[in-house]
Parts: structure tokens; C-alpha cells; sequence
């Protein structure tokens, strides 16, 4: 949950834009902006946005790995070690 430090107005946003800026450097937490009352943004830094779409392209990965093999697609682990295992003696 955000804490209260972290709410901010529109106007708050507009007049401290540099200080928000700072402080998303040096502690890392999201900024939550309300108009009129209400949420509407969420301010980040760069490297968290970096850090969240590399992790949800990990869980895209995953999940289809997951659909394909519920489709019966792939192999098992234990033909994938065998697999691995003759590439390595075929280098040797």
C-alpha cells in the first residue's frame, strides 16, 4: 500500500516536478497523483518501469510455455536432459 507521503495533487506534481524526480532516484517509491480527489496516475522511476515490463514479459513467457504444454507441445524434462547431455558428448 503507498504510503500517505506518497499522494500527491496534479498541482503538487506540476510545481515539484524536479523534487519528485529526486526523490524517485533516491528511495524508489511510485508517486500516486489524484485530480480533483481521484487517482489518476501513478509516477515511477525509469529503471522500476524497466525492472516491471521485464518481469512481465518473463510471465508472457511462461505462460505460453505453460499453454504449449498443456496443448501437449514440447517435451519432458527428463528428454531435455538427454537431449542436453548428447549435445554435450557431440562438442566432446
Amino acid at each position: 500500500m503507498p504510503s500517505v507521503a506518497n499522494i500527491k495533487s496534479i498541482s503538487y506534481l506540476k510545481s515539484h516536478a524536479a523534487q519528485i524526480s529526486e526523490d524517485l532516484e533516491m528511495n524508489g517509491n511510485p508517486f500516486f497523483i489524484t485530480q480533483n480527489g481521484e487517482a489518476s496516475m501513478v509516477i515511477e522511476s525509469v529503471r522500476q518501469f524497466q525492472e516491471k515490463e521485464a518481469l512481465i514479459a518473463a510471465l508472457k513467457v511462461m505462460a505460453l510455455g505453460e499453454k504449449e504444454r498443456l496443448q501437449g507441445k514440447g517435451i519432458s524434462a527428463a528428454e531435455s536432459r538427454a537431449q542436453l547431455a548428447a549435445a554435450r558428448q557431440r562438442r566432446a
